[in-house]
């Protein structure tokens, strides 16, 4: 798929996943270092946010918005994936204070492959918002092409309110 980063042009390893279909098997890494299947993830609505690195502003803003949101939301899981190390995203949570968000590393590029999100002229993945079933079917999709620009939260969060 297309991208930008700062308008510079870049491709994903390929197409990812529509809405109605089911969202590919993968593995990341939890905050414990250990590694962690969909299929353990994935046990009733879920809700996945992806950014290419924590550390940076935007990647950091979009984080922080769905930590704050977790509580609204009894029975939601909700998942930040990005391609840091678990080191940095330890480092990032706790500088940010953020503690509601799972953040899952994707550090060996897995998901980002399974997915199709992987951009690998940059080693990250694709920023992007997934809201999936309880058997990993994908109800709702935001793709974002230039990966500088933040997510539309409130479409998110209203789709998911409204199931």
């Amino acid at each position: 798929m297309q991208i930008t980063f700062f308008d510079e042009p870049l491709e994903t390893v390929g197409t990812p996943v529509e809405v109605g279909e089911t969202f590919p098997a993968f593995e990341v890494t939890n905050s414990k270092g250990e590694s962690v299947k969909s299929s353990d993830l994935v046990k009733g609505l879920t809700l996945v946010s992806v950014v290419p690195d924590i550390n940076t502003s935007v990647c950091s803003l979009q984080t922080k918005h769905f930590n704050q949101e977790v509580d609204n939301f009894d029975g939601v899981s909700f998942y930040t994936i990005s391609t840091n190390t678990v080191e940095d995203q330890k480092n990032w949570c706790a500088a940010e204070g953020v503690e509601k968000m799972e953040l899952l590393s994707d550090a060996d590029f897995n998901f980002g492959k399974s997915a199709n999100l992987l951009i690998p002229d940059k080693n990250i993945d694709q920023r992007s918002v997934w809201i999936l079933d309880e058997n990993g079917k994908v109800l709702y999709r935001e793709l974002l092409v230039e990966q500088t620009h933040e997510p539309n939260y409130d479409k998110a969060l209203d789709f998911l309110k409204n199931l």
